[in-house]
């Protein structure tokens, strides 16, 4: 069962496929995941600057201010991207005196570092077995440019030649400017792309309302129609 335009469909997902020249994926949630969890690394950190919070809480405030700032607008840039997660760290962290500060800092470099993703099981040999079959893969991310060397690092991820993310190209998923921008950049019809993400909102309407092919995985088990729960069935 495929989801596509608004409509269900009785289709093999390779059926759904056909015509399409450009596979794009998501980056977090669909290709790569923080390790250690979010929550954890900034528990250790903020222990380090004198934080008292529990992982647990800081989880739950990280939830929060993540969504608050996710309001805040659709224009962004690599500076708007940094003055953001400055401000979620002091959301977040607000009993360490200057947590915008060294220790916003310190968590910004740590997830610039692609020893600290990992890759779902599922992605190697299914980007391998996409590239075999003749499709041209990228990736197309509400991310700031920290994921090109995240990237970079992953070898399997090197089949992913082209990277978009949304402080480089100044809007965020789903404004229809940011897959605008990236059709133009590839240089096909719409209906010749395809985005793969784990966001219903931001991945798959944002690309349906784009004229592009959208796939919504749900690793959770989701029973959604015209979800798949790994990577592997797009092969």
């Amino acid at each position: 069962m495929v989801q596509l335009v608004g409509q269900v469909f009785n289709l093999p997902l390779m059926a759904m496929l056909d015509g399409v020249r450009w596979i794009l994926f998501d980056a977090v949630g669909t290709l790569i995941y923080p390790y250690p969890r979010v929550a954890e690394v900034y528990h250790a950190a903020g222990q380090r600057f004198g934080s008292r919070l529990s992982a647990r809480e800081i989880g739950e405030r990280f939830r929060l201010a993540l969504s608050a700032e996710q309001d805040a607008g659709l224009a962004t840039s690599e500076s708007n991207e940094r003055q953001r997660w400055r401000r979620l760290v002091g959301r977040v962290i607000d009993d360490v005196p200057h947590a915008a500060g060294a220790l916003f800092d310190e968590l910004w470099q740590h997830f610039a570092q692609p020893q600290h993703w990992r890759l779902y099981d599922d992605v190697p040999a299914t980007l391998a077995a996409l590239a075999c079959r003749g499709y041209r893969l990228g990736i197309a991310s509400n991310f700031d440019n920290r994921l090109v060397g995240v990237a970079s690092g992953h070898s399997a991820l090197a089949l992913c030649t082209d990277v978009f993310v949304s402080s480089g190209i100044g809007y965020v998923k789903p404004d229809p400017r940011f897959f605008r921008a990236v059709q133009e950049r590839l240089g096909v019809c719409a209906s010749e792309i395809a985005l793969v993400g784990d966001d219903d909102a931001s991945d798959v309407r944002g690309a349906l309302a784009a004229g592009w092919q959208a796939v919504r995985l749900c690793r959770e088990g989701s029973t959604s129609p015209g979800a798949i729960r790994t990577l592997a069935e797009l092969t």
